[in-house]
């Protein structure tokens, strides 16, 4: 199927023209495709804006987000004008002001189990821009049952990798990673951070790899893993082979679960969820925490962050920096004759190390939603990050 180009859109895509492996009939090709993106963030900015770009004709675009300021250190498709509005709004308003050729739809809801299919069987390539495993595995399980092509990149600090799943009978994300890792071992961005230039980097190749797709040509990342390391500038690839002993993706599941991730309360981002769940430590609300403060409790207050999250803001009142994952190694830093309170950036860092102390002995209580919960609703005066 291809779509006549108006005279605008010929002067607009002319270099694409002049292409011989694009030309007339592959600009055509990409009007009258489709492609769904899930996720908005810092790999879907680059990849919306350069798909819309080069002509792909519809756009689809899952993400139930919001624009907050940190997201805009690296999520360039928004702007300070967007803050607080929902993400799909702001992308769409600002892919179609790079193309206004380009039809967008909008699903303004969490990419599930129960709509994934719904979605997903409605466009030619589902591209992969989320930041969570029970995610990743939804939409590698679902291109799997719709035979869809599953562009992938995922980014971490300042390495990124690239590939591309289900794709002429190549491997899919279950051959690189068959089962996720344990809850908490793989810290999230907001947890470690990311160079703002690195999502860029790997969303505009997923935006290739779309691009070469839809025109069907040149060599896709199908059966290679591109990484990419952003502090040495190297790139290195490893082969990719489909598993034959691998079980037969039947349905999609509950990936939370499969994740061994609890659901996220109330709608709030993924990385806000608690990593753990136990009962072998205490849970408190900052609101509750301040109040006890107030009335003379004096726990032992336990920073588990990273020396940089510390120098950006920090307790007053905390006794000790000590990262989670020294925690289990720096017991004799922690006294066992004091209440212990523990926190970090959002509560998942630190429930892992509550659940540490309180195997070892320790009477400790987790600060649910950590030291951001603590100044967007106890202390304005300190900043979030």
């Amino acid at each position: 199927m291809s779509a006549a180009l108006t005279n605008e859109e010929i002067a607009r895509y002319s270099r694409h023209l002049i292409l011989p492996e694009v030309g007339m009939e592959g600009q055509q090709k990409l009007k009258a495709a489709s492609v769904l993106c899930v996720g908005t963030g810092g790999l879907g900015s680059p990849l919306l804006l350069y798909l819309a770009a080069a002509g792909v004709g519809r756009i689809g675009i899952v993400d139930f987000d919001v624009v907050d300021a940190s997201n805009l250190q690296r999520q360039i498709i928004h702007g300070t004008s967007t803050v607080g509005k929902p993400k799909v709004i702001s992308a769409r308003d600002r892919i179609l002001d790079v193309n206004p050729n380009v039809t967008v739809e909008l699903y303004e809801e969490p990419f599930t189990s129960e709509n994934a299919l719904r979605i997903g069987a409605n466009y030619d390539v589902i591209v992969d821009g989320t930041d969570n495993f029970p995610t990743r595995y939804l939409v590698n399980d679902a291109c799997v049952l719709l035979g869809k092509p599953n562009v992938y990149g995922s980014i971490f600090r300042f390495e990124g990798q690239a590939s591309v799943f289900n794709y002429q009978g190549g491997p899919n994300y279950r051959d690189l990673y068959p089962e996720p890792p344990p809850p908490g071992l793989v810290p999230s961005c907001a947890e470690g951070g990311v160079l703002g230039v690195l999502p860029g980097i790997v969303g505009t190749i997923q935006a290739t790899e779309t691009i070469k797709i839809l025109l069907g040509i040149g060599t896709s990342l199908s059966g290679r893993l591109l990484l990419f390391d952003a502090l040495n500038m190297s790139f290195r690839e490893l082969k990719l082979r489909r598993d034959p002993e691998a079980p037969t993706i039947e349905a999609l599941i509950d990936y939370d679960q499969f994740c061994g991730v609890p659901k996220a309360p109330n709608n709030l981002p993924r990385e806000e969820a608690p990593v753990i769940q136990s009962e072998t430590f205490g849970r408190i609300s900052v609101e509750d925490a301040a109040r006890r403060l107030r009335e003379g409790w004096k726990p032992f207050v336990l920073d588990v962050r990273n020396d940089a999250e510390a120098a950006i803001v920090r307790f007053p009142f905390a006794d000790a920096l000590i990262p989670h994952t020294e925690v289990g190694n720096r017991l004799a830093d922690v006294p066992k004759d004091r209440e212990i309170l523990v926190h970090c950036k959002l509560g998942g860092r630190s429930s892992q190390a509550a659940a540490v102390l309180a195997a070892n002995g320790y009477r400790v209580t987790n600060l649910e939603g950590g030291i951001v919960a603590w100044a967007k609703q106890i202390d304005p005066s300190m900043p979030v990050y």
